[in-house]
């Protein structure tokens, strides 16, 4: 696959472009069910670790942010609160890194101070949610934050997990994902099977 800066894309021919015209409407966090439970091990092939919420749910209902545990249960810090789940979403945010869409962003953040500045302010807002929860001292940010990109996942999950404008680097690869869910679930439960 070749890497073409984000600036180069024209939207009428190239695959990879702002194709999410609205993006997935903010969720309430909630309690997992146990149809959230099954919906997670099937969309990442294992049981939760330190599964804490359901921190944005996909339009189509089935979760596709988790909110997870400072430390799991083993007592292992683990810094990613946010873990985006849907295979649809991540299969979608890997084209944009295959696409070199990190590199881009991380060199933005060294040329323009007001990205940067918003973006050191969704790495503080990351590290309260996260500190709300349990204190992991010396421990990063998560997804590169605040000083490059080092991973659009986590990001994307921040942004849905967090609402527009929180964390403008994860709306704006939000932005330029296909709409994941207009073609279905990305996996169904025992319990939707029932119905």
């Amino acid at each position: 696959m070749t890497r073409v800066p984000l600036s180069d894309l024209n939207p009428e021919k190239d695959s990879l472009k702002t194709v999410m015209e609205t993006p997935p409407p903010t969720t309430p966090r909630t309690e997992p069910t146990d149809a959230d439970v099954e919906a997670f091990k099937q969309q990442l092939g294992r049981p939760p670790r330190g599964l804490r919420a359901i921190a944005h749910r996909c339009p189509c209902g089935q979760p596709d942010v988790v909110e997870t545990a400072p430390r799991l249960p083993d007592g292992t810090p683990f810094p990613t609160l946010y873990y985006l789940t849907c295979p649809k979403a991540n299969s979608a945010i890997g084209t944009l890194e295959a696409n070199g869409v990190m590199k881009e962003m991380t060199e933005r953040l060294a040329s323009d101070p007001e990205l940067a500045a918003a973006y050191r302010a969704a790495h503080e807002d990351y590290i309260r949610r996260r500190d709300e929860i349990e204190e992991l001292r010396n421990f990063p940010s998560a997804g590169g934050m605040p000083d490059r990109v080092k991973c659009l996942h986590v990001l994307v999950a921040h942004s849905l997990a967090a609402g527009p404008g929180v964390n403008p680097l994860g709306d704006e690869a939000l932005a330029m994902l296909p709409e994941w869910w207009r073609k279905g679930a990305c996996v169904t439960t025992a319990e939707e099977d029932a119905q």
